[in-house]
């Protein structure tokens, strides 16, 4: 991994990625918005989401902002970028570093299809024009 890329933060469990897909649905949440969010499936008492809270910020997925006497959360980063260290990370892990090889074993195992390979040059291309 260079040191310009931020390492992989720990996986989130089941329990954290219904919070933090509430918070990046909504963009910033209190405790109380997300216990009404995860109600229909999960019944948690709103200092159970507030230990939740305090946990993902402290493991630096969650910033707050106080208004009044409210915490108001909102993610640090966007769920895609995310996702893409995570990909370099298993890029540089399980692909000696190529993303070529990693592409070509998801075609090898049916997760991309010719027309997605199809459309994803095109954007490459594409964005290679605007540059």
């Amino acid at each position: 991994m260079s040191r310009t890329q931020k390492p992989l933060r720990n996986p989130f469990t089941d329990l954290e990625q219904a919070v933090m897909s509430s918070v990046w649905r909504r963009r910033s949440a209190t405790a109380e918005q997300i216990r009404q969010d995860l109600a229909p499936t999960r019944k948690l008492q709103e200092s159970t989401v507030r230990t939740l809270l305090g946990r993902l910020e402290n493991k630096g997925h969650l910033k707050h902002q106080v208004h009044g006497r409210t915490y108001v959360y909102s993610s640090v980063d966007e769920p895609r970028n995310l996702a893409i260290r995570a990909v370099r990370q298993i890029i540089e892990r399980f692909c000696a570093g190529s993303a070529e090889q990693l592409i070509a074993g998801m075609v090898d195992n049916d997760v991309l299809d010719a027309a997605q390979l199809r459309r994803l040059a095109d954007d490459i291309e594409h964005k290679a024009k605007r540059r």
